[in-house]
């Protein structure tokens, strides 16, 4: 048996034995069933991607359960601040459409690999450092910055063949 069957085989047991309680006890956290589920999954889906370090240690059960409470309470905060403001400022106006600059950004994003994807998006959209971007995706922070290096490429190319890109090159802004 190979030490990768054995951590799946220890993993698919830990998983079996604590995955239903665990979600009993997200969702008595969050209150929302489908919020807890997801948390859940993806804190185990964290585990597996660490599964040497978190089992290493002891029990991972308190690892997975501190993870998917964190996740769950801050999916569970953003939405209570957008219902905040939604209820403070009202439901808007006039909600614009799409802009093309955010159509050719999607479309551009779509051609990446997904690695290089998931780095653009973690490090540039959501402002983590490099070293965070690694650690979430289990990936080295040399290989992140190599991702990074060519997503950039790719979306330079891919973006300045629009015309939106070029028609905001030849703008001025006179605000």
């Amino acid at each position: 048996m190979t030490a990768d069957f054995e951590d799946s085989e220890a993993f698919d047991a830990f998983y079996a034995a604590t995955a239903k309680r665990l979600v009993a006890t997200v969702y008595a956290v969050t209150g929302d069933l489908g919020e807890a589920e997801d948390a859940v999954q993806e804190a185990y889906v964290r585990a597996w991607q660490r599964w040497d370090k978190v089992s290493g240690a002891g029990d991972p059960l308190p690892w997975v359960r501190t993870v998917a409470v964190r996740l769950a309470i801050s999916t569970w905060r953003r939405t209570r601040g957008r219902l905040r403001a939604h209820f403070r400022h009202g439901v808007p106006a006039d909600v614009p459409g799409l802009s093309e600059d955010r159509v050719a950004l999607v479309g551009a994003l779509g051609e990446l690999s997904k690695d290089q994807r998931q780095a653009v998006v973690l490090h540039h959209m959501l402002g983590l450092p490099v070293e965070e971007v690694a650690r979430e995706t289990g990936a080295s922070s040399g290989a992140v910055r190599t991702r990074l290096h060519r997503a950039r490429r790719i979306l330079g190319e891919r973006l300045a063949d629009t015309s939106v890109v070029t028609e905001r090159k030849g703008r001025v802004d006179h605000g």
